[in-house]
């Protein structure tokens, strides 16, 4: 008969986490994975170097990934899920230039822009493919929330497609980068920011897009001619 000392007290008992160390141990070798690449490349990445950054087993790996495809592509859609807060300013064209400098910070740093570019040579493997599929799907989803808002607050017609906004200012950034192999500089950021700002809004909307908050901009008043007012310079 167990006696009273013997029995497991559930309130005092440390509680075992379900998935605790082997989230830790996946974050540990999807990190060392990144570092891999961005130090030598997918070319050089090896399952033995890293294991070794990651302080586990080359079993581990294999065992749960199977392939380096398989773990490169893991590590893709791992980038999807970075945490860069939505912007919410309260103006279209602030948050988009909010988040194209998120976006031109996640792909200029170290390795990425060489993982993307492995992403899009590796398009006939499967496992990579789906990858590829999973990482953009995320970015579009996670940023849709800015033009939703923008459509609710009017700065947008009602019928404009978030997929398309976002495409349009992301695309010239990734090209810049994986094609042309030019800096993503604060100009090139305001370019592509107002180039999808003018060709969304309609001629009565890009300086309510423009302005903070929502609050209301000065319209001209009986005798002031509104070229008067629209001469005096963007707001």
């Amino acid at each position: 008969m167990d006696q009273p000392g013997d029995r497991e007290n559930p309130e005092s008992s440390p509680r075992r986490r379900t998935g605790g160390r082997s989230a830790r141990v996946r974050q540990a070798i999807l990190a060392a994975t990144l570092d891999q690449i961005a130090d030598h490349g997918t070319e050089g990445l090896t399952i033995t170097e890293v294991a070794a950054r990651a302080g586990v087993a080359e079993t581990t790996i294999y065992r749960r990934w199977g392939t380096r495809t398989a773990l490169i592509a893991d590590a893709v859609t791992e980038l999807a899920a970075e945490a860069n807060p939505i912007p919410d300013t309260g103006a279209l064209r602030e948050d988009l230039r909010q988040l194209a400098q998120q976006i031109a910070d996640l792909i200029s740093r170290p390795g990425i822009a060489r993982l993307l570019g492995t992403t899009v040579a590796l398009s006939p493997d499967p496992e990579v493919a789906a990858a590829r599929r999973h990482f953009w799907t995320t970015r579009f989803e996670q940023s849709s929330s800015i033009i939703q808002r923008a459509i609710r607050r009017g700065d947008l017609p009602p019928d404009t497609s978030p997929g398309d906004v976002i495409e349009t200012l992301s695309a010239p950034l990734y090209f810049r980068l994986l094609v042309g192999d030019h800096p993503l500089d604060t100009a090139f950021i305001e370019r592509c920011t107002d180039h999808a700002v003018t060709l969304y809004t309609t001629p009565d909307q890009p300086r309510r897009a423009a302005n903070p908050r929502g609050h209301d901009l000065p319209h001209a008043t009986d005798g002031q001619s509104t070229r008067k007012a629209d001469d005096q310079g963007p707001i």
